[in-house]
């Protein structure tokens, strides 16, 4: 049994990646994040970047030695048509200025629903959390910065003409649209959301250029009902959209398994000039949307794992963004307080202690934003006191045998590897 925990590539140390710290790391981030706001209902609440932000400023994260914090900028027009269709930017100006007026107009593009409700100012918000991940990945490509992170980012469900599942604007397809409009050859996306990344996936599903992997829930029991081992992309792209469908109920050992049976085979092959991805703490087992048993301490192996392979792939060229998680105040703020201090070359031990201050006010700050009354806030779980949750994150990489045929989680992992690897020259049966 593999007990590294440092991530499925297995040797990164807890000290960060040999011979690499001190290079620059950027943090895009400033409050104009917090008004992409579906309302206090909605679970995909703002307050849990506020609270991310805090919690990583209260731990010393933000203070880290090679950290820089920058403002985004708006993303303009031509640059989020790199990947939306002109009308549709219209659309969500529009709504956004009229008071939601004009239903029927926002029913045509997925605007107004449940899901992606319209409000004040929406075309504004959100190319504000496209601009954070543009000035991220164009801060990686200029070589300004190694690595980049936008928390506000990772909104991974867009299409090109409609909203879906809480996203407006698609700001990983743009980064990465705007990377192979500047010279980039070759981009990676991961995504560990546990919602399948279909809207990046989409867009570029005809494009060898891009190689797209998502580990999610499986479609036949969450959320978009898509992402399974067979869409593995089109004519000269085939093969280069990866789906791993989880069942659901994986917790950190089997989740890691199957990144390792998986991710570092394939971004070893294609070598990219960047890594993107996008980092979900859905996964996790409190999260009241999904059905993924996750730890933060499995959340943070994850973000081992990928830091490691974007120095050894990737050239260091990482460009890192958040994106679902609906326990606001009991996991979003230390898995990403995690994955900033990964991306600053300075991890968090998981006994980490919580900044008793931060701890005691979280939940009254959640309640006040979310209108959260007395019987929803005493069914919300416990506040953590540490920075992990003592989970268990030994596990059997890929490597260590071809998988039982008889474990749900091996077949899946069997599934993708059978459906992808022969289309990059690989062995499926091979441990490498």
């Amino acid at each position: 049994m593999d007990t590294r925990g440092g991530g499925a590539a297995g040797r990164l140390t807890e000290s960060g990646q040999p011979g690499e710290s001190g290079l620059d790391t950027l943090v895009v981030w400033d409050d104009a994040m917090l008004e992409y706001d579906f309302g206090p209902h909605h679970p995909m609440h703002p307050v849990r970047l506020a609270l991310t932000m805090e919690l990583a400023g209260r731990a010393g994260v933000l203070a880290t030695p090679g950290l820089s914090l920058a403002a985004g900028a708006l993303a303009p027009d031509q640059l989020i048509e790199l990947v939306h269709d002109p009308g549709y930017v219209a659309a969500v100006r529009h709504v956004g200025h009229s008071g939601g007026g004009n239903p029927r107009l926002a029913a045509m593009f997925a605007l107004g629903t449940p899901d992606n409700p319209v409000f004040t100012r929406m075309h504004e918000a959100a190319a504000t959390a496209t601009g954070a991940t543009l000035t991220a990945a164009q801060a990686v490509w200029k070589g300004t910065h190694r690595h980049a992170v936008t928390i506000a980012g990772g909104l991974h469900h867009a299409m090109r003409t409609e909203a879906s599942g809480f996203c407006v604007y698609n700001d990983p397809a743009v980064a990465i649209a705007w990377l192979l409009a500047n010279g980039a050859s070759r981009v990676a996306y991961v995504d560990i959301d546990v919602h399948h990344g279909d809207g990046v996936q989409a867009a570029f599903y005809e494009d060898p250029r891009v190689l797209t992997i998502s580990l999610h829930q499986s479609g036949r029991t969450l959320f978009p009902g898509t992402g399974f081992p067979r869409e593995s992309g089109r004519g000269d792209a085939e093969g280069t959209a990866v789906n791993v469908a989880l069942p659901a109920g994986t917790g950190d050992a089997g989740w890691l398994r199957a990144f390792s049976g998986v991710v570092p085979v394939l971004l070893r092959e294609f070598r990219p000039d960047v890594l993107v991805t996008q980092h979900g703490c859905d996964t996790h087992s409190l999260d009241p949307l999904a059905d993924l048993r996750l730890t933060v301490d499995g959340q943070r192996a994850s973000y081992l794992a990928l830091h490691e392979l974007a120095h050894e792939t990737a050239g260091g060229r990482w460009v890192a963004c958040g994106g679902g998680g609906y326990a606001l105040e009991t996991v979003v703020p230390r898995a990403w307080t995690h994955l900033l201090a990964i991306a600053a070359h300075a991890p968090l031990p998981v006994e980490t202690p919580l900044p008793s201050d931060w701890r005691e006010a979280a939940p009254g700050r959640v309640n006040v934003a979310t209108g959260r009354g007395p019987a929803e806030a005493a069914a919300v779980a416990a506040m953590p006191t540490t920075f992990g949750d003592g989970g268990a994150v030994a596990y059997h990489p890929w490597d260590a045998g071809v998988g039982d045929p008889d474990d749900p989680l091996d077949r899946a992992v069997a599934e993708t590897r059978r459906e992808i690897l022969p289309l990059h020259g690989l062995d499926p049966w091979r441990d490498r």
